[in-house]
């Protein structure tokens, strides 16, 4: 008989169910001791294999969560990894931007600072400017009346020689 512990076992329920009552007693039946041997005999046989399979079952089924559990770990390890990592780059990149800021107001200041001395000097030659041409003008001014009252003078000098 190639059938399975299960079904084997069913039979032998069978025939316990249908096994004729003994007279007199409720609870006690006669029963074909031959075909209930074979019967039994028959599940011995199978049921090492039966618990062998299933052993191998459970043993697969351990290497499974075993292996499941070692990857779940590399996976969690490599996301742990990949967080730091970018909690790291996140950090770099607030410090580059606190150092950019820092460059930025700098210049800015540096800016500011040069934009102030340019229009200082700017300023300053200007009025030196100023000073130089107003300067140039009191003496083309006084040149200009020297020369006025010096044709004056040779105009009437010119007058007194015509006599």
């Amino acid at each position: 008989m190639e059938n399975g512990v299960q079904e084997l076992l069913q039979m032998l329920s069978n025939v316990i169910s249908e096994a004729r009552g003994v007279p007199l007693s409720s609870d006690k039946c006669i029963i074909e001791r031959e075909k209930t041997l074979d019967l039994i005999d028959e599940i011995k046989a199978q049921l090492p294999g039966e618990i062998s399979e299933a052993k191998r079952l459970v043993s697969a089924r351990n290497d499974f969560i075993t292996n499941a559990k070692k990857e779940a770990e590399s996976i969690k390890k490599v996301a742990e990894d990949r967080a730091r990592q970018l909690v790291d780059e996140e950090e770099i990149v607030k410090q580059a931007k606190a150092k950019s800021d820092d460059i930025i107001a700098t210049a800015r200041e540096k800016s500011d600072e040069l934009r102030r001395v340019a229009n200082q000097y700017a300023e300053e030659i200007l009025r030196r400017t100023e000073e130089s041409v107003s300067t140039a003008l009191d003496e083309i001014q006084e040149s200009r009346s020297k020369f006025i009252a010096a044709s004056r003078r040779e105009a009437n000098d010119d007058d007194y020689d015509l006599d």
